[in-house]
C-alpha cells in the first residue's frame, strides 16, 4: 500500500470519522472502501452509457426480437 495525503474540510472529516466508528473501521479503511465503491459505480455508469449508445446506433429489429419475446413469455395457465 502507498500512503497519500488528502485534504478534507472539517465537516467532511468529522462525518468520515463518525462513519468509520459506526462501521468499526479505521479512517483509511473507510476511505478505501468508499473509493472502491465509487470507482465501481463509475465503471458501471460508463458501461451503461456504452450500451445505451450502442442501442441508439443499432436499434433492435422487431422481427429479430419477436422470437425471443415469445420464448421468454410465461405460459398461460
Amino acid at each position: 500500500m502507498e500512503t497519500i495525503q488528502v485534504v478534507l474540510d472539517s465537516d467532511l472529516l468529522r462525518a468520515t470519522d463518525r462513519a468509520a466508528r459506526q462501521a468499526r473501521l479505521n479512517r483509511s479503511a473507510l476511505v478505501r472502501r468508499a473509493l472502491h465503491e465509487h470507482l465501481k459505480y463509475l465503471k458501471t455508469r460508463d458501461l451503461e452509457a456504452r450500451d445505451r449508445q450502442g442501442y441508439q446506433q443499432h436499434p433492435d429489429n422487431p422481427a429479430e426480437v419477436a422470437g425471443w419475446e415469445r420464448a421468454a413469455a410465461w405460459p398461460e395457465r
